[in-house]
């Protein structure tokens, strides 16, 4: 009798299979240094948040001068901006009183970009009070240096012509520049309102109907 002979199992059949035929799949590369990256930028982005909102909590409105201000003078309304500041350490003049400030007086020598500070206005004017005058000076070139401007500190000098028997000598010798023409209005940069003694005025405004005055600075008065 006959015995049943199984058919051969071919051992290399199973790779035959759709199984066989995919591709073997790299294993995934972690990248720790981007994810740090990635961590590090969130947290310095909510940390600049907190500290601006902190920053804008505790700012308050002041006063910054944008021109020069001589002793003595008024506060002009225009020269009066708003500025954004620390609200902590330092006496300022809120923004909120600006009208009291243009109402106001100089107390020192104020320079452009100063912020403005309770110590730095007076409610009267150590200038413009009793015993002193204003006087108009039209002077030529050479009469005055270049550059002069309001709040700067002159002496007025009187300087005789040649045909004048006088002497070389000093009218004022500590004035204030209370206003400096405009060239691009009057054509004339030697247009100068300074502030004198009451009692040198008729002499000076005298010599200066002449031409016979000059004035030089004195940037150390300041």
């Amino acid at each position: 009798m006959r015995t049943s002979e199984k058919p051969a199992v071919n051992a290399t059949a199973g790779l035959s299979g759709p199984a066989s035929r995919k591709l073997p799949v790299p294993p995934r590369e972690r990248k720790p240094a981007l994810a740090a990256l990635a961590v590090l930028l969130i947290l310095g982005g909510a940390l600049a948040t907190t500290l601006l909102v902190l920053n804008s909590g505790g700012r308050v409105s002041a006063i910054r001068v944008t021109q020069q201000v001589g002793a003595g003078q008024r506060f002009p309304a225009a020269a009066l901006e708003e500025v954004k500041i620390a609200g902590e350490g330092v006496d300022y003049v809120s923004w909120s009183q600006r009208q009291q400030v243009a109402d106001s007086f100089a107390a020192v020598t104020i320079l452009p970009g100063t912020l403005l500070t309770n110590r730095m206005g007076a409610r009267t004017s150590t200038e413009l009070g009793e015993g002193k005058a204003t006087v108009g000076l039209a002077l030529k070139p050479g009469q005055m240096p270049a550059g002069i401007q309001q709040g700067d500190r002159v002496q007025v000098i009187y300087v005789p012509s040649r045909t004048s028997q006088g002497q070389t000598r000093v009218l004022a010798p500590d004035a204030l520049v209370f206003a400096a023409g405009d060239k691009s209005r009057s054509g004339n940069s030697g247009q100068l309102t300074v502030v004198v003694d009451s009692s040198a005025a008729p002499e000076i405004v005298g010599f200066a109907s002449t031409g016979e005055i000059a004035v030089a600075e004195l940037p150390g008065a300041r």
